[in-house]
C-alpha cells in the first residue's frame, strides 16, 4: 500500500510563492491581520500529521472492510469514528465557517489545500466531512436566521453531519425529471415524500444527526427545474433549541455495492412524510442548490488531483526498488543484477505524467479557491465580477480535467507496478476503482463538457473565454523580455489564438447544425484544459527561474519544477492538436447511425 506522506513543500510552493496568499490576502479586510504564512504552514502541519497518522493508516482496511448494514443502520469501517472525533477535536470542521455560527473565518484557498490532503490519505473517509461543508455553505448562503442557528451550528461544531439528496432513480443529472413531494403542514413545515439514491453519506455512525439537503417539488409548481424547491430533513427532529427529538421519518433502505470507495456509505434514502423546513423561495431549489453543487465540483476535481499525487507517490518508490533489466546505455546500477526500473524511458514519461498532472492540477485547484475567496470577500465589485466569471468558466474544467487526469494517473500507477499493480495487497488498484467515480459524480465529463462549451463560452457570446484568454496576454506581455520563458511565451500566445479561432470554428458550425456542439463538446473540453495547464505551468516555471537566478538554497526543488514544466510542454501540449483535429471533423461521423443501426 502506498504510503501517503503530504506534498507540503509543493503545496507551499503554490499557496505562498506562485499565488503569494499572503500578500494578495492583505487587501481583505477579514483576512489582513490574521492570516500570514507562518498560520497557513501551522494548518497544513496539522492537517498533514492527521492524515499521514489518523486516515492514511485505515485506508486499505477500510477498502476492505467496507459499510455494514442492517435494517436501516449504517456502521462505517473500523477507526472511521475515533478518526472523526480526532477532526473534530482538531477543528477543522469549523475552519472556513462563519465565526458568527462558531466557525473560524479562514479563506476556502486554505480548505481546499486541507482536503487535497485528506482525499489523498482516505478518499472514503474524507466524503463524510466534503458533503458536511456543502451543506453548510448553501444554509450560510440562503438559509434563515433561525434555521442556522438550529442547523448551521451543529454542522459547524462537527456534531452533525450533512448530505445533498438529489438524484432520483429515474432521473440523474437531468433534475427536471424529480417527482419527490413536499407538502406544505399547518406548522410552516413540509412534509417530504420520495427517493433518492446514491446519497454519499446518507447515513452512518460517524455523528449524533444527519442534516440532508433535500430537492423537491411543491403542489402545483411548474414542470421542469422552474418547479423545484429545496429543504432541511433532519434524521431526527429537533425542537426551537435545536436539542435531538423523535426519529424522523428518512430511512435507509439500502447501501450500494460499489466498484471503489467502500468505506463511504452510498445510500438509498427513503422519506415518507419526512418533516423538512424550505431553504430560501419556493420553486427557486436549484439556484440555492447550485451553492452546495458548485462547491462540490471544486471538491471532485481536488479529489481528482488527489488520486494523481497518490498514484504518482507510490509508483515513484516502486520505481526506485524495483529492478529489471538494464538501461539501454548501460548498467545504471552494476552492484545489482538489474537496474531500477526508474532508468527506463517508459516508466520515466509515466512518472512524469503523473507529476506534472498533480502539480499542475494543484495549481489550477488553488487558483479557482483564490478566487473563489475573492468573490466571497472582496469589495471590489469589478473584482469580484471577473473572479466569479473565471470561477464560472473554470469550474466545468477543472471538475472534469482533474477527475480524467487523476484516472490516468492511477491507471499508470498500476502498470509501472506490472503484475503487482493488479494485486489487491500493494493498494494501487484501490487508487483505480476509488477514482473512477470522479469523473461520474457532481456531473459527468460528458455534461461539464456540455456545460462549458454551450453555457459558458458560446451563450456569453465567448465572453467567459476571453477573460481567459486576456490573463495569457497579459502574462504573455508582462514577461515578453525574459528569455528563459520564451518557449513557454511562442506556445501560449500560439495556443490562445487557435483557441479563439476553433471556438469561432464551431460556432458557426453550430448555426447550422446545433449537435456540432454536443460532438465537439468533449474533444473543446480537453483542448482547453491542457490550456489552462499550459498558462499556470508557464507562471510556475517564471517562479522557479526567479528563484533559481536568486541562488536559492533549494535549487534541485526549482529545477525539478523548470523540467516538469519542460516536459508538460514538450510531451502533454500536444495533446491539444489531436483534440483539435477531431473537433474539425464535426459532428457527421458521430452522428451518422441511426438508433437502430447501432444493433450488431
Amino acid at each position: 500500500m502506498p504510503v501517503y506522506k503530504a506534498p507540503q513543500r509543493d503545496m507551499q510552493f503554490v499557496l505562498h510563492e506562485m499565488l503569494e496568499v499572503e500578500k494578495s490576502y492583505q487587501q481583505f479586510p477579514k483576512y489582513a491581520d490574521q492570516l500570514n504564512r507562518d498560520l497557513i504552514n501551522q494548518y497544513l502541519e496539522a492537517a498533514a500529521d492527521f492524515c499521514e497518522n489518523e486516515i492514511a493508516p485505515i485506508n486499505q482496511n477500510c477498502d476492505q472492510e467496507g459499510c455494514h448494514f442492517d435494517k436501516g443502520v449504517v456502521t462505517t469501517p473500523k477507526g472511521f469514528k475515533e478518526a472523526y472525533n480526532k477532526y473534530v477535536e482538531l477543528g477543522f470542521t469549523s475552519l472556513t465557517a462563519d465565526p458568527e455560527y462558531g466557525g473560524q473565518g479562514m479563506p476556502t484557498l486554505l480548505r481546499i489545500a486541507i482536503s487535497e490532503m485528506l482525499c489523498g490519505s482516505n478518499w472514503s473517509w474524507a466524503m463524510y466531512q466534503g458533503l458536511s461543508h456543502g451543506a453548510m455553505r448553501t444554509l450560510e448562503h440562503h438559509g434563515t436566521e433561525q434555521q442556522k442557528q438550529t442547523f448551521l451550528t451543529k454542522l459547524i461544531s462537527g456534531v452533525w453531519t450533512g448530505t445533498m439528496c438529489l438524484t432520483e432513480s429515474h432521473a440523474g443529472s437531468d433534475l427536471g425529471l424529480i417527482r419527490t413531494k413536499a407538502e406544505p403542514q399547518p406548522d410552516g413545515s413540509y412534509s417530504i415524500t420520495g427517493e433518492k439514491i446514491f446519497i454519499s453519506a446518507g447515513e452512518h455512525d460517524l455523528a449524533e444527526n444527519i442534516v440532508h439537503i433535500v430537492l423537491a417539488r411543491l403542489p402545483n409548481a411548474p414542470a421542469g427545474t422552474k418547479g423545484i424547491s429545496l429543504f432541511i430533513v433532519p434524521k431526527f427532529n429537533v425542537d426551537e433549541s435545536g436539542d435531538l427529538q423523535e426519529r424522523n421519518q428518512v430511512v435507509c433502505s439500502a447501501i450500494e455495492h460499489k466498484m471503489g470507495i467502500h468505506g463511504n456509505a452510498t445510500c438509498v434514502m427513503n422519506f415518507d412524510a419526512a418533516k423538512g423546513y424550505l431553504i430560501g423561495p419556493e420553486n427557486r431549489g436549484l439556484n440555492c442548490m447550485f451553492t452546495f453543487m458548485n462547491t462540490a465540483r471544486i471538491g471532485t476535481a481536488v479529489q481528482g488531483l488527489a488520486a494523481s499525487q497518490i498514484a504518482f507517490q507510490g509508483a515513484l518508490e516502486y520505481a526506485k526498488e524495483r529492478v529489471a533489466m538494464r538501461a539501454l546505455t548501460g548498467a545504471k546500477c552494476p552492484e545489482k543484477n538489474a537496474d531500477p526500473i526508474i532508468v527506463h524511458p517508459a516508466v520515466r514519461s509515466m512518472l512524469m505524467t503523473q507529476k506534472a498532472f498533480a502539480e499542475g492540477g494543484r495549481a489550477l485547484a488553488y487558483f479557482l479557491a483564490q478566487h473563489a475567496d475573492i468573490v466571497e470577500t472582496s469589495t471590489d465589485e469589478n473584482q469580484k465580477k471577473l473572479s466569479d466569471e473565471l470561477l464560472a468558466f473554470l469550474t466545468p474544467i477543472a471538475k472534469a480535467f482533474l477527475t480524467e487526469s487523476g484516472n490516468e494517473s492511477a491507471k499508470h500507477g498500476v502498470q509501472i507496478f506490472g503484475g503487482h499493480g493488479f494485486i489487491v495487497e500493494h493498494g494501487m488498484e484501490q487508487i483505480v476503482r476509488d477514482a473512477r467515480i470522479s469523473t461520474l459524480y457532481e456531473g459527468t465529463t460528458e455534461i461539464q463538457s456540455l456545460d462549458l462549451l454551450a453555457r459558458k463560452v458560446l451563450k456569453s457570446e465567448g465572453k467567459l473565454l476571453k477573460n481567459m484568454t486576456d490573463l495569457i496576454d497579459q502574462f504573455v506581455i508582462e514577461n515578453q523580455a525574459d528569455r528563459n520563458l520564451a518557449p513557454y511565451l511562442d506556445q501560449l500566445s500560439k495556443l490562445k489564438s487557435e483557441w479563439l479561432e476553433i471556438t469561432k470554428y464551431i460556432a458557426e458550425k453550430a448555426q447550422h447544425n446545433p449537435e456540432e456542439i454536443g460532438a465537439a463538446s468533449v474533444d473543446y473540453l480537453y483542448y482547453s484544459s491542457y490550456i489552462v495547464y499550459a498558462y499556470l505551468w508557464a507562471r510556475m516555471a517564471k517562479v522557479a527561474q526567479q528563484k533559481l537566478d536568486e541562488n536559492t538554497t533549494e535549487a534541485k526543488f526549482y529545477q525539478a519544477k523548470l523540467k516538469t514544466a519542460k516536459f508538460f510542454y514538450q510531451k502533454l501540449l500536444n495533446r491539444t492538436q489531436q483534440h483539435l483535429a477531431s473537433m474539425k471533423t464535426g459532428a457527421d461521423a458521430v452522428m451518422a447511425l441511426d438508433a437502430e443501426d447501432f444493433a450488431l
